[in-house]
């Protein structure tokens, strides 16, 4: 293996410049402050795990860890999600506080297989875990939280997809009762969006004719809170009812919520069937083929931990996000500009630290009278190829300085 040049970095990694990291910090920032409106709590974890505990317990595939090891031998992973570790300080650090438990984080996690077409193996995320809670309400809090965050992040135009698990676990039982390979492939072939394999796999099974009109009738089961008396005429199993009466629960939460209109009932949706155990959802932005926020019920992950307890969470593809929203999404502050002398340098850097104190962003520069920042063809004031919004002015000997309150900069 050649050795790489000293500009080139890992597959699947990338470097953030300036514009995109005021990008990532701007969703990071009004995302974490929805958040905490909506009662969440921050939180942080190592980026590194041991392998036998958080890599184990993940719901990332072995295959997709990063592992490595420590001077002693000990296998561990870089984290590849933050519900594992969040599960391990809920029953470690906070196992006497009391359920329930609303977290929030923002970090970025890392996933061997994204290097594989072209995508990223370190990406941010921003999300939320309600710990604690086993209702259609806490389900239906998440989904009207991640539709509030994706408004927050900036982007308008989405909608979420709500499935459950235990409707199709129901549904196959009954219909294919003791096929368990047949159960998981047509599962597979749910969770790749593959209905052409769906339907090939039914033809392939030999069913009678009405099991196989049932089983293909659930790819039509998309769309609002009729969808939920469709499927409970199309099965009698209790698990896959029980399942569906907890969708329509949650649907009139989000009614109250006056989140509908971004959301539809999409009952092939199951995401990672071994790993959620209900409610499960994703939400697509317009004219993105990717999701932007995807999560779910996750029951079974915390008693790996020692301490059981029902969970539901989402999160944020942040790193998706900030491909997605405009330039003007950045929130970037107008920068402020201040020249001056040697003469004048002790009154320069004095203003600009009381306008930084004002909440501006201000760069200092020692230059001369005939340096002063000129003005381009749209009137945009520029100084060594960098525009500025506002010129504090120049600051030197009398009669030649022009202080930045003389000119009313910045409403002073």
């Amino acid at each position: 293996m050649s050795k790489p040049k000293v500009f080139e970095k890992p597959t699947g990694v990338k470097d953030y410049l300036p514009e995109a990291v005021s990008k990532l910090r701007h969703i990071e920032r009004h995302v974490l402050d929805c958040m905490h409106r909506w009662g969440y709590e921050q939180i942080m974890t190592p980026t590194m795990e041991y392998y036998d505990t958080v890599g184990v317990a993940s719901s990332t595939s072995d295959s997709k860890l990063f592992k490595l090891l420590n001077n002693r031998g000990t296998t561990l992973v870089l984290r590849s999600d933050m519900t594992a570790p969040i599960a391990r300080v809920v029953s470690s650090l906070l196992k006497e506080a009391p359920f329930p438990l609303r977290l929030s984080y923002h970090s970025n996690v890392f996933r061997a297989i994204e290097e594989e077409a072209g995508r990223e193996a370190e990406f941010y995320q921003t999300g939320v875990e309600l710990v604690g809670d086993p209702s259609a309400e806490a389900d239906a809090e998440v989904v009207a939280l991640a539709i509030a965050s994706l408004k927050a992040a900036g982007v308008q135009r989405f909608k979420i997809a709500i499935g459950h698990v235990g409707f199709l676990n129901g549904l196959f039982e009954e219909t294919l009762q003791g096929r368990d390979g047949a159960q998981e492939a047509l599962k597979a072939c749910l969770l790749g969006r593959d209905y052409v394999g769906y339907r090939e796999q039914l033809h392939n099974l030999s069913l009678s004719g009405p099991v196989r009109q049932e089983l293909e009738d659930i790819l039509r089961l998309r769309g609002g809170q009729e969808v939920c008396a469709q499927a409970l005429n199309l099965s009698s199993d209790p698990t896959a009812r029980a399942s569906i009466n907890h969708l329509c629960e949650m649907w009139n939460v989000l009614q109250a919520y006056g989140v509908t209109e971004h959301v539809l009932i999409d009952l092939t949706m199951i995401g990672d069937f071994s790993y959620y155990t209900g409610m499960t959802f994703e939400g697509y932005a317009a004219d993105l083929g990717f999701p932007v926020v995807s999560g779910g019920r996750y029951d079974n992950l915390l008693k790996q931990f020692g301490r059981p307890a029902p969970a539901t969470g989402f999160a944020l593809k942040t790193t998706r996000i900030v491909e997605l929203i405009g330039d003007d999404a950045s929130g970037e502050e107008q920068r402020i500009l201040i020249g001056y002398n040697a003469a004048g340098r002790a009154e320069a850097l004095k203003e600009a630290l009381i306008l930084r104190a004002d909440g501006h962003t201000v760069i200092t520069e020692q230059m001369e009278s005939k340096d002063r920042p000129a003005a381009d063809s749209s009137g945009q004031l520029v100084y060594k190829g960098t525009a500025y919004g506002s010129y504090a002015g120049f600051f030197g000997s009398e009669p030649e300085r022009l202080t930045g309150r003389q000119r009313g900069l910045a409403d002073k």
